[in-house]
């Protein structure tokens, strides 16, 4: 099998391919409604770490068994909802200023946790982060007049209808029958609810509407703080027959809640010093509940969404989506583990459009609760939203990617502080570009050639004067910094990357690390890659970057095999676990500087050598794009399908692989899918990524190559 593995390794016609190309289908029209419904999510109980989810990709709720909040305290959050703690007193922002380390010789200061000034790099850990909107949930009686808990209801059963994007809980409570129906507006935080039994007209169920303070935990499932109602506010602003709207105030952040109802009823604080901060909607003389939530960062203006509009607009959406991008059947398959690969790209697709479709790059766990204080990491961006692209959703993505021409500015600043040209993009941010200061933050850079590999994508799909414009400061500055980066090592007549450098896997020794395996073969693709957008532009080649493109050291090779970094000591009994980063140089890149013989036995030595269970959900995709490449299609089904306890997929598509839940095993799965499927620049024949010994029968659609 061929490999583009040099430069000038896209050519021209992968262009003609990608832009006039993407319907290109194996077998025909696919019945996307009967692959999404045959994997309806079905649950009798709450699973208290894994909720069920309404969403729109910008804002979404998680719910227990009820359909709302009621006995389990998920999360509401959106990509607006940030809030910072006060500052440390007497502490000053402009305290830190970065830690210097000898860097070839010249003192350069890196964003790392800084031992002097420990409080405010404490605090710049933390802050901003995002919290929870708010609690949404039923107060439930029994017939003696005491609250239920989950025990006491019965026949519960939760169904999420995929297509529709409604989820519809049943249980009955003392022989009584009780229906909800959840769904997310598709353009506002806003969420409907309806309910249907006798006990609302018993006036045994109520909505309850609860608000905590922000926690200070860094990994958290549940983000609210209900011990400190002293230290934020929630006062009714404005009520009119059939809704209300209430301000909160969490130290300076300001944020609205409106609450509107079409069934009878009153709504009014709970009044009890306990709790200040709840609300309740009690039913009036009726057997029904409808109504909405809805979350602003503004004041609301004009009218409020109804519940049945909700319900309405969910479903237009949710099929609107199905039926757009890319699809894939694997029902004629014969292996018998189809319907679990199918499962885990349809419910996959569902919970990335709920928690990963927004404004914002997503955090690892979405919308779903807090890790690393709710921050987005900017190297994880490609493997959370790099499958829009070749599932043919490209808007999805690129209404997050504005960060880039966002925090130009700000990156070329850090770039300059640290002597250096071009811009020097953060790890770790918040919706403002201001580093988390740590010492994996501050040396890492393998997030550096990312927006160039998303600008070449954006191209490939639109090759247009106007996507050129839109991406080309970004490109130049990013291989700007890239190229200074590297360091000219007269002795070898190379240019080197590191030390200090921390790679991908984060297990080796910064301040020795040398020539990382993963950062060669990136940093070669993004110079060569850079050099063609001005060549597109009209522009000569950029000197440096071509000095040091052709003048950057080798990919690693001790024994015959890839090693992690140059001159790694026991490379294959201390560092077999974290990611296996070796493997994405022919895979999830192209396979710049790669020799295929050298790289198909690494490959090979990784599968029987690296430990499975110790390293992070993207790497099982990651190691079957390095199968697909290398015409192993058997070896890249097995890793999608791997039996790791870090590559699970659970009831609700939710997957292991990190803090749970980790949302880049999902994005993972359908970016290895959709190149297994359509291909990649110099595949050949029909879904070469699949066994072709009769095995797995793969109808797909609308697909675009990848690169």
């Amino acid at each position: 099998m061929k490999h583009a593995l040099c430069a000038g390794m896209l050519t021209a016609s992968l262009v003609v391919l990608l832009s006039a190309c993407h319907s290109t289908s194996s077998t025909g029209t696919i019945d996307r409604r009967a692959v999404v419904d045959r994997h309806k999510v079905v649950t009798t109980q709450t699973n208290p770490k894994s909720p069920a989810q309404v969403g729109n990709g910008e804002f979404a709720m998680g719910v227990d068994i009820t359909g709302l909040q009621t006995f389990v305290p998920f999360n509401t959050l959106s990509n607006w909802s940030w809030h910072t703690f006060p500052l440390p007193k007497g502490a000053r922002i402009e305290d830190y200023q970065g830690v210097a380390f000898d860097t070839h010789g010249k003192p350069i200061r890196y964003e790392v946790f800084d031992e002097t000034h420990p409080e405010i790099s404490r605090w710049l850990q933390a802050n901003p982060h995002r919290f929870t909107l708010g609690q949404l949930g039923f107060e439930i009686l029994k017939a003696d007049g005491q609250p239920a808990q989950e025990s006491d209801l019965q026949n519960t059963r939760q169904e999420i209808d995929l297509w529709s994007g409604i989820i519809t809980s049943t249980f009955s409570l003392d022989g009584e029958p009780v229906t909800v129906r959840t769904a997310c507006h598709p353009n506002q935080d806003a969420v409907g609810v309806t309910v249907e039994s006798p006990l609302v007209g018993e006036g045994r169920i109520s909505v309850f509407l609860d608000f905590p303070y922000p926690t200070t935990k860094q990994f958290a499932d549940y983000l609210g703080d209900y011990t400190k109602p002293e230290l934020h506010s929630a006062e009714i602003v404005d009520q009119t027959p059939g809704s209300v709207v209430i301000e909160r105030m969490l130290d300076t952040t300001q944020y609205f809640t409106a609450v509107k109802w079409t069934s009878d009823g009153q709504f009014a604080q709970a009044g009890v010093d306990s709790m200040p901060h709840r609300f309740y909607f009690r039913p009036e003389k009726t057997d029904k509940i409808a109504l909405t939530c809805t979350f602003s960062k503004a004041r609301p203006q004009g009218e409020l969404a109804v519940a049945a509009d909700v319900f309405v607009k969910s479903s237009e959406a949710w099929v609107d989506y199905w039926n757009s991008g890319a699809a894939i059947d694997l029902s004629g398959s014969k292996d018998p583990r189809w319907k679990e690969l199918e499962r885990r790209i349809v419910l996959s697709q569902y919970v990335m459009r709920v928690n990963e479709a927004g404004s914002l790059p997503p955090q690892e766990s979405g919308l779903v609760n807090n890790g690393w204080y709710g921050r987005f990491h900017f190297e994880m961006i490609w493997w959370h939203g790099i499958h829009y692209a070749l599932w043919n959703r490209w808007p999805l993505f690129d209404k997050s990617l504005h960060i880039y021409p966002d925090f130009l500015p700000t990156s070329i600043a850090r770039a300059q502080r640290m002597g250096r040209s071009g811009a020097k993009w953060p790890k770790c941010t918040a919706d403002f570009d201001r580093e988390w200061p740590c010492w994996a933050h501050g040396f890492l850079i393998w997030q550096q050639p990312h927006p160039i590999y998303f600008a070449e994508q954006d191209y490939l799909m639109h090759p247009t004067q106007e996507t050129l414009d839109k991406w080309k400061d970004v490109v130049f500055a990013t291989a700007d910094y890239m190229a200074d980066y590297a360091y000219y090592d007269d002795k070898k007549g190379e240019y080197v990357l590191g030390p200090p450098v921390v790679i991908v896997s984060e297990n080796t020794d910064a301040l020795v690390t040398t020539n990382p395996i993963f950062e060669l073969g990136y940093f070669r693709y993004g110079l060569r890659t850079a050099q063609k957008w001005r060549e597109r532009l009209g522009m000569p080649q950029n000197e440096k970057w071509a000095d040091v493109y052709t003048k950057l050291a080798p990919l690693p090779v001790q024994d015959s095999v890839y090693v992690t970094y140059e001159g790694i000591p026991e490379m294959w009994t201390k560092y077999t676990y974290e990611h296996p980063a070796l493997t994405g140089v022919l895979g999830m890149l192209p396979g710049d500087g790669v020799d295929t013989t050298t790289f198909v036995r690494t490959l090979n030595k990784v599968m029987n050598e690296w430990q499975f269970d110790k390293i992070w959900g993207w790497d099982f995709p990651m190691m079957a794009m390095a199968a697909a490449r290398t015409g192993q299609p058997a070896l890249a089904v097995d890793l999608l399908l791997h039996d790791s306890k870090q590559f699970q997929f659970d009831e609700h598509g939710l997957a292991t692989g990190g803090p749970f839940p980790y949302f880049p095993s999902n994005g993972g799965l359908l970016t290895a899918v959709a190149m297994m499927a359509q291909g990649w620049a110099g595949s050949e024949g029909e879904a070469p990524g699949f066994p072709k010994d009769g095995s797995w029968s793969v109808r797909y659609e609308n697909f675009v190559p990848m690169q």
